[in-house]
């Protein structure tokens, strides 16, 4: 889009699951103007609008940035693929669409280390805010909101409920709703899908109101840095971006706040080229420093995850519509009603259960298949299968994002040390454990086929060890680069806004303190939505006097199962 008015109040870096919100909210006050810089392009694609072509934009470099990781020292020195949405609606253009809060927990934790008034309390009215849930709103729920949210086709593949019972089987609880009053349990999975299509942010907030004559929208504009005041006494307030567009470079003014919505990889990457950073690290990326603040980059967390499969005994998986007909078949329904096997994500069933007695809330996280397939689309085998995506959440390991140049253009170095901390490595043995002891329940035994993965030759602790390294991929959740808090690694304080600095915030998933117990897609856009508020002064919602249940009852349980060695 041509520039039509160079004076901006607000200049937002990044269109995605923050900076969608943020251009919608901002910009409804006809008195500010907004402008909204996006590296990426439109997204009007099919593969990105129907939910089941998922795989495809994620690993599209039109569509996502393809970053890599350093080769991680813990995970066999493996590279990992770390892709970043780069087009309207950022990373939620291009994930796996499963909406998850996370736990109340989660949040309180937040407040606890510095974040406040971010625990769930002040944070679960604005979750309410953003979203109209399918089955309508209560205490927990919202009703009105921009971001539709639904449960799939209603687990009609009778392997979602088989699950479901499996886990109840196994001594587990049921939840109707996890991201109600509730998350610990076996049910049913939602999310962001409105009438078929994925409702990203940029279908949600950003489309509904592109045409107000207060926002401007520039895509395929790269940011470069911030701009500081050149004014005597002013050398700490930032006052507008530099960015490159079409081979040109643009320089332009926020009289109000620059807002950095680029994600935890872009924000501290743009906030380290702009010279404020650690020492050390600009100095190594050859780029002059102009205030020192430790924290950025640092603190990187991210959810691994990886696949139990088995045969299936009945020829009901997706297995058998991977080929060119029912392709096509598929297709064309969605192109023609938005429905069937296109309008959904195919996750439609899920859980979320503790790994060990002690613990006060859920820390692995369950995504039911009913196929034996990758995130590239690539088949397992030839036949039926199914299969469990199963993960730590609350993993104590920690890496960083960090400029190895001056060149916007140049990706930063990212290590998340994956699997680092001996707790992490425990967690994904109970992974494994667990998961054995709940797919061999009764609930699942006219379906449950061979262990095709790991495989039942994986059993001691040190087998567990070698097979995860090898396979764990990542659940594309990387956060917390750019933590809120008041220690000397925070970089944003509980207003959003970058310590030392004046008239620069950062909003996105970068600003956790800890990584949520789910999906960031719903989370991210949460602290977006409260972030909003904060920036334009208005009364923050009331906190909610709605109670999360946290329930003792899988710990009674656990004590009268077999131990878990």
């Amino acid at each position: 889009m041509t520039v039509t008015n160079p004076q901006y109040d607000y200049i937002i870096v990044g269109a995605g699951s923050a900076g969608c919100v943020l251009a919608n909210r901002l910009s409804a006050d006809a008195n500010n103007r907004v402008l909204l810089l996006e590296t990426g392009g439109s997204d009007k694609s099919i593969f990105i609008q129907m939910p089941t072509a998922l795989s495809i934009p994620m690993n599209t470099a039109k569509y996502a940035w393809q970053f890599e990781t350093e080769a991680e020292p813990f995970l066999d020195n493996r590279r990992m693929h770390c892709p970043r949405g780069k087009v309207l609606g950022g990373s939620s253009s291009i994930n796996g669409m499963v909406y998850v809060r996370g736990h109340a927990r989660d949040f309180d934790e937040w407040q606890q280390q510095g974040a406040k008034d971010w625990d769930y309390a002040h944070c679960l009215p604005y979750f309410k805010k953003a979203e109209t849930w399918a089955f309508g709103g209560d205490d927990y729920r919202g009703a009105d909101g921009p971001l539709g949210v639904n449960n799939g086709n209603n687990m009609k593949n009778p392997l979602y409920k088989a699950f479901v019972a499996a886990g109840i089987d196994a001594g587990y609880l049921a939840t109707d709703d996890y991201n109600g009053a509730q998350q610990e349990g076996f049910g049913p999975m939602h999310m962001t899908i409105k009438n078929g299509v994925r409702w990203s942010t940029a279908n949600a907030y950003l489309r509904p109101v592109i045409k107000r004559t207060n926002l401007t929208v520039i895509t395929h504009a790269q940011v470069h840095k911030v701009l500081f005041s050149t004014k005597q006494g002013e050398s700490k307030k930032v006052v507008g971006v530099r960015f490159e567009r079409k081979g040109k470079m643009v320089d332009l003014n926020a009289n109000k706040e620059v807002i950095l919505s680029a994600g935890s990889i872009g924000s501290p990457h743009i906030l380290q080229l702009s010279g404020i950073g650690a020492a050390d690290t600009l100095a190594k990326a050859g780029i002059q420093q102009t205030h020192d603040l430790p924290g950025v980059g640092e603190n990187l967390q991210d959810h691994l995850e990886f696949y139990f499969q088995f045969k299936c005994l009945k020829p009901i998986t997706l297995n058998g519509k991977l080929d060119p007909l029912n392709k096509l078949f598929i297709g064309s329904r969605w192109i023609l009603n938005k429905s069937g096997l296109g309008a959904t994500n195919h996750f439609e069933s899920c859980g979320f259960i503790r790994s060990k007695a002690g613990l006060e809330w859920p820390d692995l996280q369950y995504h039911f298949l009913p196929a034996a397939i990758r995130y590239d689309g690539k088949e397992a085998f030839s036949g039926h299968g199914f299969q469990v995506h199963i993960g730590h959440n609350k993993p104590k390991s920690r890496g960083s994002v960090k400029a190895v140049s001056n060149d916007p253009k140049q990706a930063p170095s990212i290590q998340f040390n994956y699997l680092s901390h001996q707790e992490d490595i425990e967690g994904f043995r109970a992974c494994v454990r667990l998961t054995r002891e709940i797919i061999n329940q009764p609930g699942l035994d006219e379906y449950r086929g061979e262990e095709i993965q790991p495989g039942t030759d994986i059993q001691t602790d040190e087998q567990i060890d070698s097979f995860v390294r090898s396979a764990v991929e990542s659940a594309y959740h990387p956060s917390c680069t750019c933590k809120m808090g008041e220690d000397a690694l925070s970089v944003v304080d509980s207003q959003t806004r970058v310590h030392g600095i004046q008239n620069l915030r950062v909003v996105d998933s970068s600003i956790f303190p800890t990584i949520p117990n789910g999906n960031l897609n719903s989370p991210t856009i949460m602290v977006a939505e409260r972030a909003a508020d904060l920036i334009m002064g208005n009364t923050p919602l009331a906190p909610s006097q709605a109670v999360a249940i946290v329930s003792d009852n899988w710990q009674k349980q656990q004590r009268q199962r077999p131990a878990v060695r």
